[in-house]
């Protein structure tokens, strides 16, 4: 399940085999490729062109045009509709100056030491939780000062993992 957000709706999106739910409700359309980004969709006897303007992976946010009007769409995956309802959905959007496991784990691999200078995004560790891997990144610019922990460490959830 995905939930997306623009600034006045929104979704909740279940793509299942055969088809998308949107709202719990069976979503068809006609899409037609125009381009490497852009498309032409029919929906409901209605015409629609609709362009993907900017995609950001890391804060998972897209601007897109449709006829003419641009969006902006904030999409949280399973795990981040996970971590918000443990409370902990805005945790790295805040500055901080450590970074703590969101939740018990294991240390996979790390990517940074001390001195290192990282940018907002940049992947700094791997934790294994719930048999899946997830990669923990930088919530913002700055340089590492301090790794609080080792390669194939078992961590509990707030344990300081990395201090900058």
């Amino acid at each position: 399940m995905l939930q997306v957000k623009s600034a006045t709706h929104t979704w909740q999106v279940v793509l299942e085999k055969n088809q998308i739910l949107l709202n719990d409700t069976p979503f068809t359309w006609d899409l037609l490729p125009l381009g490497p980004s852009s498309f032409h969709i029919l929906k409901d006897g209605r015409s629609y062109t609709a362009e993907l303007l900017e995609a950001d992976p890391d804060t998972k946010t897209f601007r897109i045009k449709v006829n003419g009007s641009v969006h902006t769409l904030q999409v949280q995956d399973r795990m981040d509709l996970l971590l918000e309802s443990l409370g902990m959905g805005q945790a790295l959007s805040h500055k901080i100056n450590d970074i703590k496991a969101p939740m018990p784990g294991l240390i996979l691999d790390i990517k940074v030491q001390p001195g290192q200078e990282v940018k907002k995004g940049d992947p700094i560790l791997i934790l294994e939780a719930m048999k899946m891997e997830n990669i923990i990144k930088s919530p913002g610019d700055g340089v590492v000062r301090e790794v609080k922990v080792t390669v194939r460490q078992n961590v509990e959830k707030n344990q300081v993992l990395i201090v900058f």
